[in-house]
């Protein structure tokens, strides 16, 4: 029987963020990842010569938690992040908006920009501003803006169907995974409220320079295993039993690992499946949450057909789009990729077809596409990307304390107050790693105790 004091369930960014966290405070922890590679739903793979991200993943300015977590792991300056929010828009003939953030004070920093949106009818530019004031002004304590669909909120207040198309959807489908029409609306003004309003610098977008897979999963192993913790891939958990001593145990390829706490922080449908039931979470509701694929486009061209490091889309299938090129290793021509969020219509879809779909697509926002030659195509897809953030979502959001002290809850889908994005996931992690620890007699060190914890509605 092997021992250990802090067993983390799952290799993704919570569970990392957790294991670091435990690790840092002098815990000793054992990671157990199923798959054979860590980082969760941010990998990268090897295609010929190329390394390629299983999607696009972003984050912001205000993702603080996310950014301490990358300097902890030393690779902070591996990514790019504005120093002044600027994203083109172009609608499906190429023409762009611009949505820039001004030297103005919050909430008055957009201004400018949303008046000169051309995508959208003026009189639709000043009831947009409007009702992204209001939605400021929503209290994100309160429970029954959950139940809420964003899109009803929005129709209540006059908001057109082209507006929701042409902005709303614009912010929200990448955000949540989810249509605006649908999407829940605590968690629309959570989106809105701290990455637009709450600081003028709040939305400044950044991403990975290098693949994910060393961002992430290559850099939390090598810290991990600096520190002495133990990290298994291919070693899925079979079972959790809870102890009278109010310790638990996880069962490992037949081998029990007694732990004074465990981390559960495997996706929602793994860890109800998993969760005993001392640990008094409500696990049909956790299954309920459901789950929201992306789909991913990798197009490559022989000749660059952009100089924009991406581009939003409104009136186009496309979405957003990405410049990997660099990122990725390819030497000569250009790589796009293409992310399309609440995928659901391209399940199944065959790569054949999405390219007759798509390239003329791209010809039409990209002008230098239609004389450059598209070179190779394929998607990937995560079905399970997020859960379902539809209206009611919050009821099925598991706190990151159960009624078991050993068993403890991470995860981008637990109760964050966030959406299921990289700064949730790891705001879980290091919630779940102060609770861990406050069982074992330890604290947290600040880069992970000075964050907001787990199971509330506010954020710094």
């Amino acid at each position: 029987m092997a021992e250990a004091r802090v067993i983390v369930v799952g290799g993704g960014l919570a569970g990392l963020s957790a294991a670091v966290a435990c690790a840092d405070a002098g815990a000793q922890v054992s990671l157990f990842e199923a798959r054979p590679r860590l980082g969760g739903a941010t990998w990268s793979f090897r295609r010929d010569d190329l390394t390629i991200d299983n999607g696009q993943h972003v984050f912001l300015r205000c993702c603080t938690a996310y950014r301490d977590f990358l300097k902890r792991l030393g690779v902070e300056q591996y990514t790019r992040l504005q120093p002044r929010l600027e994203v083109p828009i172009a609608d499906g003939e190429g023409r762009l908006a611009w949505l820039r953030r001004h030297s103005l004070p919050s909430p008055l920093h957009l201004a400018p920009s949303l008046l000169r949106y051309h995508h959208l009818p003026f009189g639709e530019r000043i009831r947009a501003a409007r009702l992204t004031r209001a939605l400021g002004k929503l209290d994100l304590g309160d429970p029954t803006l959950d139940r809420e669909r964003f899109g009803e909120w929005l129709e209540a207040r006059g908001a057109s169907p082209a507006s929701l198309e042409r902005f709303w959807d614009l912010l929200i489908r990448p955000t949540l995974n989810i249509g605006a029409a649908d999407a829940s609306l605590a968690l629309a003004a959570k989106v809105f409220q701290t990455g637009l309003l709450d600081g003028a610098d709040h939305a400044d977008i950044g991403y990975a320079a290098i693949p994910l897979q060393a961002l992430h999963a290559e850099a939390g192993r090598g810290q991990l295993v600096a520190a002495g913790a133990q990290v298994r891939e291919r070693a899925p958990v079979e079972r959790i039993e809870v102890l009278g001593d109010k310790r638990a145990a996880v069962w490992v390829g037949g081998e029990r690992h007694v732990a004074r706490a465990v981390i559960v922080a495997a996706d929602h449908e793994a860890a109800a499946a998993l969760l005993p039931p001392a640990a008094g979470v409500d696990r049909a509701a956790v299954e309920g949450l459901g789950r929201t694929p992306i789909v991913n486009l990798h197009v490559f061209y022989d000749r660059p057909v952009t100089d924009l490091p991406f581009l939003a889309t409104v009136s186009s299938p496309l979405q957003w789009v990405f410049d990997r090129t660099a990122a990725s290793g390819l030497e000569r021509g250009q790589y796009l990729a293409i992310s399309l969020s609440a995928a659901h219509p391209y399940l199944g879809v065959s790569r054949v077809e999405l390219q007759r779909r798509f390239a003329p697509e791209l010809e039409r926002v990209f002008p230098r596409a239609r004389s450059a030659r598209l070179v190779r195509f394929f998607s990937t897809c995560e079905r399970a990307a997020t859960f379902n953030q539809s209206a009611g979502s919050a009821r099925g959001r598991a706190s990151t304390r159960t009624a078991h002290p050993a068993i403890l809850m991470a995860g981008a889908w637990t109760d964050t107050g966030w959406p299921a994005t990289m700064e949730g996931a790891v705001r879980s992690g290091n919630a779940a790693a102060r609770a861990a620890l406050a069982e074992l007699g330890l604290v947290a060190r600040p880069h992970a105790s000075r964050l907001d914890s787990g199971g509330t509605r506010r954020c710094s």
